[in-house]
């Protein structure tokens, strides 16, 4: 059950992706110049406080990190991210492979 919830989002995640790739290439055709939405301005669109306080604890936690790890991630275009997070997702929790030869009794 869980597998299939995780699966699923996945799914979610990576039509999330090709949604935006569609997106920022439509972008491209009307303007004529490359730019891609990136995964921080997206957040900061969607709910600008979560991004602050989610800042302020992972600079408390281990400051390194924000620095090192997030702020790359935040700085990737937004397609990238969710369709890397949804193939990770439908990777890590495909359904097991059949046993062949004998059973599990």
């Amino acid at each position: 059950m869980i597998r299939g919830l995780f699966r699923l989002i996945g799914l979610l995640l990576l039509a999330g992706g090709f949604i935006f790739m569609v997106y920022d290439g439509a972008r491209y055709v009307a303007d004529q110049t490359l730019r891609f939405t990136r995964f921080g301005q997206f957040w900061n669109d969607i709910h600008q406080s979560s991004q602050l306080a989610f800042r302020t604890s992972v600079e408390g936690a281990a400051p390194w990190l924000w620095n090192s790890v997030i702020k790359v991630l935040l700085d990737q275009p937004v397609f990238a991210v969710l369709g890397v997070v949804g193939i990770l997702l439908m990777i890590l929790f495909r359904p097991r492979k059949p046993l062949i030869g004998y059973s599990r009794d």
